[in-house]
């Protein structure tokens, strides 16, 4: 089981950077490990350190000035190799929602099928959040999944977003695939008993 995702509101972490791929995200050193403990510590690692392990001042992760569950990022997260390590670093690190006005499919697929909800906003929309966060780092925004919509608590505008009804069901629930066979095991029994009966 993993954490529910219904209505969250939280301030947020900007990164108002384009076409950030998977090897930003957890550079393909730290792939060594086969779970998921830890990769939060190494998320952005060559951004938020230089090359001799000194903390860098200026990457957001590293200053006081934001926080929160939700990681606000420019157009095309996620692209490159279709590492999953990419969602575990995201979520380790305390992530629940990245907000962006692109994903890459496979960042996107990975993101929800490890408890992380990837929300597709338009680019205008995308603009405002970055302008607002950056007059009120303390700015919140409200992420209502059951209904789907997204509210910039500071202007008061919302839009809606698109997800896939069963990954919505997932995330909703604090399912992954096999929690939610499982939470289904006497349907599917039932299903496989007056559809197979034993002769």
């Amino acid at each position: 089981m993993k954490e529910k995702i219904n209505i969250i509101t939280s301030t947020c972490v900007p990164i108002p950077l384009e076409n950030i791929d998977t090897d930003q995200i957890i550079p393909a050193r730290f792939l060594k490990a086969t779970t998921r403990e830890g990769f939060g510590d190494n998320l952005f690692r060559d951004w938020r350190y230089d090359k001799e392990g000194n903390i860098n001042p200026e990457f957001v992760l590293n200053q006081n000035t934001y926080e929160g569950k939700i990681l606000v990022a420019g157009k095309n997260f996620g692209s490159g190799s279709s590492r999953e390590h990419a969602a575990w670093a995201i979520g380790g690190y305390g992530f629940r929602i990245i907000v962006s006005s692109f994903f890459a499919d496979i960042f996107k697929n990975n993101s929800m099928n490890n408890g992380l909800l990837p929300l597709v906003v338009s680019p205008e929309f995308l603009a405002e959040l970055f302008e607002t966060i950056e007059a009120n780092p303390k700015a919140e925004l409200t992420v209502d999944l059951p209904n789907q919509t997204i509210t910039n608590n500071t202007t008061g505008n919302s839009e809606t977003f698109e997800i896939n009804a069963y990954k919505k069901d997932c995330l909703v629930n604090g399912l992954d695939d096999i929690d939610y066979l499982l939470a289904n095991k006497d349907k599917i029994e039932d299903y496989e008993r007056r559809t197979f009966p034993k002769v």
